[in-house]
């Protein structure tokens, strides 16, 4: 891991978010080169499922930086430019946090890295001058640069393949080097028959028509799940994407084998979401989206949505 060099001794660091996970995590970093702490968050009362106050963040009297959105980025690095540097911050791959465990459910912390490694990204830009600004940072990258090589350290499992973030399109290495030797990219199925699917027009039709026409044994292989959508409006009703069986289907109805994942919302969020107009994950932080299942497979699928952008 990245070693502490006391450059950050006598800085104030503000930090949002600080009761827990990667927040704490940074603040944790800051304070070791002897930062002065501030520390904010909405957590005053602890949460039965998400550990962790502003008032036990404070007692171990370390501070955090909370990176913002990536849309405010360059605006506030143009309006207080000179004067403060603003970048964002991403983890490649998804990190260990109570939230990770709510959200991708038991055994989801194998496929993730330890907080630790954002901590270190986080104060790899705190030693950079105030010039270093308006920049779009992803974690390990930077943490390269700086001379690491071994990131098994900030695995929760090292060795395991990753399950790479929500908001990057690029996998992570490990997913392709370590894949096989976990299983992950499991024998093909035989394609199995499907029930004819009944005469359908509209959006979500030619939707799914799309998708069908771009599956591959590659994108089966990667996937290896069945989805189910619960469509609401015009065109709507119940839908399938199997990407288990040989080729991978489409088609209207339920699939044939149960479902590892299913999506409930509008038609008209649907194509949306397949077109690249609305985010998976905003989709569902919004409510636009509700999934029942496995969180990690339906991750997966938003890599798959990206691939269909250009042709929707």
């Amino acid at each position: 891991m990245l070693p502490n060099t006391g450059k950050l001794a006598g800085c104030t660091v503000f930090i949002t978010g600080a009761s827990r996970g990667i927040g704490k995590a940074i603040a944790l970093k800051a304070a070791k080169d002897g930062a002065n702490i501030v520390i904010a968050a909405k957590t005053a009362q602890a949460h039965p499922k998400l550990p962790g106050t502003i008032y036990t963040a404070a007692e171990e009297t370390y501070t955090i930086a909370k990176y913002g959105m990536s849309m405010c980025v360059l605006g506030m690095a143009e309006e207080f430019k000179g004067e403060i540097a603003v970048n964002a911050l991403w983890p490649k791959t998804a990190i260990h946090t109570a939230a990770m465990d709510m959200l991708g459910g038991s055994g989801v912390e194998s496929q993730c890295r330890k907080v630790d490694i954002m901590a270190d990204a986080a104060y790899c830009i705190f030693k950079k001058p105030k010039s270093f600004t308006g920049n779009f940072i992803i974690d390990e990258n930077i943490l390269k640069e700086e001379g690491i090589k071994n990131f098994d350290v900030y695995a929760v499992t090292p060795g395991h393949p990753l399950l790479p973030d929500f908001f990057l399109d690029e996998q992570p290495a490990m997913v392709t080097k370590k894949a096989d030797s976990y299983g992950a990219v499991p024998e093909l199925k035989e394609e199995k028959t499907q029930p004819p699917p009944k005469a359908r027009s509209g959006a979500v039709e030619e939707t799914f028509r799309i998708v069908k026409d771009s599956l591959s044994d590659d994108i089966v292989k990667a996937t290896q799940a069945v989805y189910q959508f619960e469509l609401s409006g015009e065109d709507g009703g119940t839908w399938f994407l199997d990407l288990k069986s040989k080729g991978g289907n489409v088609g209207y109805g339920e699939p044939s084998d149960q479902a590892d994942v299913v999506m409930s919302m509008s038609t008209d969020d649907f194509v949306k979401m397949f077109s690249g107009k609305l985010k998976p994950t905003m989709a569902f932080m919004s409510g636009k989206l509700k999934i029942k299942g496995n969180m990690a497979l339906a991750i997966k699928l938003e890599k798959l949505m990206n691939q269909m952008n250009s042709k929707l």
